[in-house]
């Protein structure tokens, strides 16, 4: 089943509106939903969506709630969330980060007790457009074991990393660990094997198997220690920056709430040598496309590339959706 992006992001906003947001606030989370399931993302898009509404309707999230400066050190701030919706407050972050790199070169906003900011590529996305690098990460509730442990003690804490380009950016989106929850749910649902092994079910054993992974909630960490290692430094960093609360905090509430996101932004615009850079940088992805693939039907692709491809197909023929869920929406 194939729905129009425009009657997708309408029924967003029509819903976000009936549940307390102000229409300009309704019409800015209605997109980044819309937008992520346009861009084959429908993990933090539709399917989403419902746990998004039933956080308003628990109290979770404050709809009206903006994010606030607490402090400010030149090109560097923090800010406080307040419980608003992590879209939102995301987005809003990422857009100070992208007007400080433009007074400074670059800029930093470091925030706590956020939301879940949905689909992470958004803010790279956003940076991009904006002509700047964009770096962001967030932390999450425990929920990957630390490397040669069956505990889950650490976050698999999303980086998002973007390079601006004319003819197309470059944004990597990923979580670390291999498969992140929202891809596992997605393969449970098709009802597919993962292609690599994906984490351990509960008897310890290495499974490609999506719902013995969400059973066990023993992901696989990218890099086995080093991604482990990684995420915990991601959280530090992230807890310090903002001041706000780390895995281990978040994990003390019983649901994901109050999370630490950090927003880099730096300006590629102010470089003297920008155009001669961008040329080094499609002469790179030339080289990337030139590699010989593993089997004659693969594509060699840039971050970012397969998106692009999903994005223009998805608004020529309307984006795939799971009708259950669909039609949940339409009954909200």
């Amino acid at each position: 089943m194939r729905v129009p992006y425009y009657e997708m992001q309408q029924q967003f906003l029509h819903v976000l509106v009936k549940y307390g947001l102000s229409t300009d606030r309704a019409e800015l989370c209605a997109t980044l939903f819309a937008e992520a399931s346009l861009d084959g993302i429908p993990s933090h898009g539709l399917n989403r969506f419902p746990l998004f509404l039933e956080f308003i309707r628990k109290g979770y999230i404050h709809v009206d709630a903006q994010p606030r400066l607490t402090a400010s050190f030149g090109a560097s701030e923090r800010w406080d969330g307040g419980s608003g919706p992590g879209n939102l407050n995301a987005h809003a972050s990422m857009k100070r980060a992208i007007e400080l790199a433009k007074l400074h070169g670059m800029g930093c906003v470091a925030l706590s007790n956020t939301n879940h900011w949905m689909r992470g590529g958004s803010y790279g996305w956003q940076a991009a457009e904006a002509g700047c690098i964009g770096i962001c990460w967030t932390n999450t509730n425990p929920n990957l074991p630390a490397w040669g442990s069956t505990e889950a003690k650490v976050g698999n804490n999303p980086i998002v990393l973007a390079v601006p380009r004319p003819d197309g950016h470059l944004v990597l989106d990923m979580a670390m660990s291999q498969f992140s929850y929202g891809q596992l749910t997605n393969y449970s649902l098709r009802g597919k094997q993962l292609p690599v092994d994906g984490g351990f079910d509960n008897e310890g054993n290495a499974t490609r198997d999506p719902g013995a992974i969400l059973q066990s909630q023993r992901p696989l960490p990218i890099g086995f220690w080093k991604g482990s290692g990684l995420a915990l430094m991601l959280d530090m960093i992230g807890m310090v920056l903002s001041g706000g609360k780390s895995t281990r905090d978040i994990g003390k509430l019983g649901v994901e709430l109050q999370v630490s996101q950090v927003f880099l932004a730096f300006d590629t615009q102010t470089f003297s040598d920008y155009n001669e850079l961008t040329q080094r940088i499609n002469e790179t992805i030339c080289d990337i496309h030139s590699a010989n693939p593993v089997s004659p039907q693969d594509n060699i692709r840039y971050p970012g590339e397969d998106t692009l491809r999903r994005r223009l197909e998805n608004l020529r023929h309307g984006i795939p959706v799971d009708a259950a869920i669909w039609q949940q929406m339409l009954e909200s």
